[in-house]
């Protein structure tokens, strides 16, 4: 296929491809609900997305070969998805999918700022506005706004699970931020398979060493598994399919759909649920992620 989407058409397509990546996380929780490890989970996922583009690179006659430099570079940048890999799946396994998303959406505030210290673009008006304005509704989504007693007992049960997606927005940040300043010229494809290549080596051996490789004990969690394997890889082909036939940089801040799409498939699938004040603040953060997102550079 060739040519440039119209937004009519683009618009809707990235709302889906978001929802698809929202219902792995969905299909990791029930995985994880039925016995699998977020190791087993993360490593299985992995390996099958880098096949995955294996068979696509091969399909569309692209080179594979790399400069020894620029290998080394993407096999580290790997290992920091690996990290972002396993805080987010851990996070979607002990706390509502929607919240750790939503904390973990916090990553283009963090690449900005990362960005704009290494000396890079100014975040401008937009930028200084968004930033505060994600906290806040981060702060409302989490529910922890009260007293200091029902804040912190709030804290004790989001906690981990908060930080944990924290510490996944992190990593995403600092892989997103080197491989602009290293791997922008490298093929999308390619960087993806290194980085799920590092993922699954990484996880998987640190799983298989440490005796966490658990499998599903049941049908139900071999159909989360085996969703989630086929969502992910999935969303990852059609990243490559679609995104580079849109128009405006712009119409990806479609993508930013997928916290709210995970806010409506755990409370269908899962029975989990926020009250609307959370609502509210889950809007805030994902409106001013598009605000960054639609900033003029």
């Amino acid at each position: 296929m060739s040519g440039i989407l119209s937004p009519r058409l683009a618009i809707p397509l990235l709302m889906l491809l978001a929802s698809i990546f929202a219902a792995n996380h969905v299909a990791a929780r029930v995985a994880f609900d039925h016995g699998a490890s977020v190791a087993a989970a993360v490593a299985v996922r992995s390996s099958a997305t880098a096949l995955a583009m294996i068979a696509l690179l091969r399909l569309t006659g692209a080179r594979l070969a790399l400069p020894r430099a620029t290998l080394a570079q993407g096999l580290g940048i790997g290992l920091l998805v690996a990290a972002q890999s396993y805080f987010l799946s851990s996070a979607v396994a002990i706390i509502p999918v929607a919240l750790a998303l939503l904390a973990f959406n916090i990553f283009p505030l963090l690449f900005m700022l990362l960005t704009w210290a290494a000396g890079g673009d100014n975040p401008g008006r937009r930028g200084l506005v968004a930033m505060p304005l994600a906290l806040f509704g981060l702060v409302l989504a989490l529910d922890i706004l009260g007293t200091l007693e029902s804040m912190a007992g709030r804290w004790a049960v989001i906690g981990a699970g908060v930080s944990l997606a924290l510490g996944a927005a992190t990593s995403f940040a600092c892989a997103l931020f080197l491989t602009t300043r290293h791997m922008k010229d490298v093929d999308g494809r390619i960087r993806t398979l290194l980085a799920m290549s590092a993922t699954a080596v990484t996880v998987g051996g640190v799983g298989a060493v440490a005796g966490t490789l658990a499998l599903p004990t049941d049908a139900t969690g071999w159909m989360g598994l085996v969703l989630l394997t086929i969502l992910y890889g999935s969303g990852i082909t059609v990243t490559f399919t679609v995104v580079p036939r849109i128009g405006a940089a712009s119409n990806t801040a479609a993508l930013n759909f997928e916290p709210i799409a995970a806010l409506i498939l755990g409370w269908a699938i899962l029975g989990q649920s926020m009250a609307p004040r959370q609502l509210v603040g889950a809007l805030i953060v994902v409106g001013a992620v598009i605000l960054i997102g639609t900033r003029r550079h």
